[in-house]
């Protein structure tokens, strides 16, 4: 196809030509700025538009005003670090419905501190074992459903203990014994499980062990930030830095009071224990409390619609292009949120998912998409998107299927 055809395809959006100028600053602008240090441009670093989602590797979420500042706030004044971890973690307690709570260095780090906890409880000794469990006294098994093994468990390896694969729930009666030390779920893979939340726990609270559960992205929708608490897990873990917007490095672990108070002495500032290194500052911590209370505080029903809108500026972009064809997902649990699957005929378009997703990282501005999933389609989440980005996301995707026609 001729450009001047892709062109006159664009004109169809009106807010192209606009939405591409807004994001790239003159030079002007730069120099009215020359006073702020661009850390970014210093170093060589590349921006870009998150139409991905969440993922670590793109540096998940960017924290609200609000949030920033809390944390710059918290930067200029000494205070106690327990003492912070006292105070916001009551506070997070008491709008998660659980009976303790603290900010932990992300999700993984909440699973690590909490498994501690829970084989160690508040002995002093058995702290500075781990993660040497033999001829200590310590339990060193956790059941696991085979269908909810897919890295994230390796976090409870970490104090040392031994996973028991189960399937079933006779499996599962069958693997508890006296070396069991806790029942982990990964909510994630719930769809995916053969035993559901309530026959676990029920097998849990039968044999008098404690369950763990891992949310790590799985909010929206909020109540999921108290369900679980609610339903009677004794510990939950969830990422910090994900939809709810704090700090990327950190997390959250809470439940009940005893475990909460085991797992916070095998971490910081106490040292001699398995934790020592998976420190959270005062302004990560006042950071985390402060975004999750304005999570929780937020216009969730707004919210959605607006990435509902989002998602139909894109759709209507790039629908009636010849061999496309366009469809909303909601992931059930993890991301819950709407996204777009753009497929299209290779006959029609010649681009692969890779050289399209290269395109557009490649492009002014940059642009980054899920490409990973099926072949000759790219799916794109806008709950990431700043304002007015899904214009840019559209006309941009737009251009190159068009330029990419037979």
């Amino acid at each position: 196809m001729k450009r001047r055809n892709v062109i006159k395809g664009l004109s169809l959006l009106p807010f192209a030509g606009g939405a591409l100028g807004s994001v790239i600053p003159s030079s002007l602008a730069i120099a009215a700025a020359g006073a702020k240090r661009d850390v970014f441009t210093e170093l060589g670093l590349r921006t870009f538009i998150n139409a991905a989602g969440t993922y670590t590797s793109m540096t998940a979420s960017l924290m609200p005003e609000e949030v920033m500042d809390a944390i710059n706030s918290s930067a200029k004044e000494f205070v106690m670090l327990d003492e912070v971890q006292d105070k916001a973690g009551a506070k997070i307690a008491e709008m998660c419905h659980a009976e303790a709570a603290m900010v932990s260095a992300g999700c993984w780090s909440a699973m690590v501190l909490g498994m501690a906890g829970v084989l160690t409880g508040k002995d002093p000794k058995k702290i500075a074992q781990l993660p040497h469990l033999e001829n200590t006294g310590m339990k060193s098994e956790v059941t696991i459903q085979k269908s909810h093994m897919n890295g994230y468990e390796h976090s409870l390896t970490n104090t040392g203990v031994t996973l028991v694969p189960v399937e079933t729930n006779q499996e599962a009666e069958k693997a508890i014994n006296e070396k069991t030390a806790m029942m982990w779920f990964l909510n994630r893979e719930a769809p995916a499980g053969k035993i559901q939340h309530d026959e676990w726990l029920a097998i849990a609270k039968k044999h008098g062990l404690p369950t763990m559960i891992d949310l790590a992205a799985d909010v929206p929708p909020v109540e999921n930030l108290w369900k679980y608490n609610d339903m009677g897990f004794d510990l939950v873990c969830i990422s910090g830095g994900k939809a709810i917007c704090g700090p990327q490095s950190a997390g959250i672990l809470m439940g009940k009071k005893e475990l909460i108070a085991a797992a916070r002495l095998n971490g910081p500032p106490s040292g001699g224990n398995i934790g020592r290194g998976m420190k959270v500052n005062k302004e990560e911590i006042i950071g985390m409390y402060v975004a999750l209370d304005s999570y929780i505080k937020r216009d969730h029903a707004k919210e959605w619609k607006t990435w509902e809108d989002r998602i139909e500026v894109i759709n209507n972009a790039v629908k009636n292009i010849s061999g496309v064809t366009t469809e909303i997902i909601v992931p059930p649990v993890a991301n819950h949120s709407p996204s777009l699957m753009i497929a299209w005929d290779n006959g029609k378009i010649k681009l692969t998912k890779e050289s399209l997703a290269e395109k557009l990282r490649n492009g002014k501005p940059s642009i980054e998409t899920i490409c990973w999933e099926k072949d000759n389609s790219i799916r794109v989440t806008v709950f990431m998107l700043k304002s007015r980005q899904e214009k840019t996301v559209a006309a941009r995707i737009r251009e190159e299927l068009l330029l990419a026609s037979a």
